[in-house]
């Protein structure tokens, strides 16, 4: 079989690769023209350059395709909504029209579980009416998945749309090393009580989650969520943090709604300075560590036989070993349209 990956140098991309090979796929990715992608070329996979943003450069890496995995997506940079729109709606609209020409068997669209109100009254379901965060994260993966169920209805595309929690493991330095390094530093903070679920999961779990995606006949034209639901609360996952990197445990405690307005107003500050001013604390992060998310995945664990292989526990302690042995790892600096879902 022969995969195409958008975003398959990202951290969930390389993952996904890696897997592809090891089940004796032949994979190639599409990267941004000045891309680094030497850890790629290590793998032996064939990269095109080009970019989602960009129809005319998609023709090629899509010729002779059987599956298209994508994952490309603007994540974790501070930009307008124009700007997320244009990678995370436009771009999607670009490869999945670009797939129909080129007939591929079969596209996997990562979405987002932001895509939802997770802290509803029973875990999100796949039936749940889409209620992101007014932020351009949440919104814009929210249109694209609105996007991929029209082109399913309307053109046929033979797509599974995927909405998966937050991954953690290890090359996670866009969620798990921003915070590894901040309770390195002391600056660790528990937002409320601490009580509540964050939903993180494997990205090991994850990999196998789009693999059975792709390989089961029952799932085109259908979403997923992905993910783990028996999640960690949020005081236990900093406290694992500090105790597998020798770290104090964080101590000081935020209410949540006050920490929501700073956010809020933060990011109103950076909108009126047309951005140059990024905002220290964004609604989006408040959300995700403070308030209580919970998914259900009894959808993909009856209809595509997905389970959950590692606690949330266990990635905590991957991704910890992972940091401890890497060099200070940081979350890229700008935003790069192809740089994956990483955390997503």
């Amino acid at each position: 079989m022969r995969i195409l990956v958008t975003g398959g140098n990202g951290f969930l991309g390389r993952h996904l690769v890696a897997s592809l090979q090891q089940r004796g796929a032949s994979v190639q990715v599409l990267a941004l023209p000045n891309e680094d992608t030497t850890g790629l070329g290590d793998r032996n996979v064939a990269v095109f350059r080009g970019d989602i943003c960009r129809p005319d450069t998609l023709a090629a890496p899509l010729h002779g395709v059987d599956c298209v995995f994508h994952l490309a997506s603007m994540i974790g940079v501070w930009a307008s909504m124009k700007a997320y729109f244009a990678v995370n709606v436009q771009g999607t609209a670009n490869v999945c029209h670009a797939a129909l020409r080129a007939e591929v068997k079969r596209l996997i669209h990562i979405s987002s579980a932001m895509v939802y109100d997770m802290a509803g009254p029973h875990p999100a379901t796949e039936d749940d009416v889409l209620a992101p965060l007014h932020e351009p994260y949440s919104v814009s993966k929210a249109h694209g998945d609105l996007l991929v169920q029209r082109l399913i209805r309307e053109e046929h595309l033979p797509a599974v749309i995927i909405r998966p929690g937050t991954l953690i493991g290890a090359g996670d330095s866009l969620n798990f090393g921003r915070m590894a390094t901040r309770i390195q530093a002391g600056k660790g903070v528990i937002i409320g009580r601490g009580a509540n679920a964050i939903p993180l999961f494997s990205i090991d779990d994850m990999v196998r989650g789009l693999i059975v995606a792709m390989e089961s006949d029952r799932a085109t034209g259908k979403i997923f969520n992905i993910a783990h639901d028996q999640p960690i609360t949020q005081a236990q996952y900093l406290a694992l943090i500090a105790e597998e990197i020798n770290a104090p445990e964080p101590r000081i405690r935020v209410p949540y709604a006050p920490l929501y307005a700073a956010a809020y107003l933060a990011e109103r500050v950076a909108t009126a300075s047309k951005n140059r001013i990024r905002p220290f604390l964004t609604r989006h992060g408040v959300k995700l560590y403070g308030d209580d998310n919970r998914i259900s995945i009894d959808k993909a664990r009856r209809e595509l036989g997905y389970e959950p292989q590692m606690s949330v526990n266990d990635a905590v302690v991957s991704a910890c070993k992972w940091y401890r042995h890497s060099e200070r790892p940081t979350a890229p600096a700008a935003p790069i349209a192809m740089s994956g879902a990483a955390a997503l």
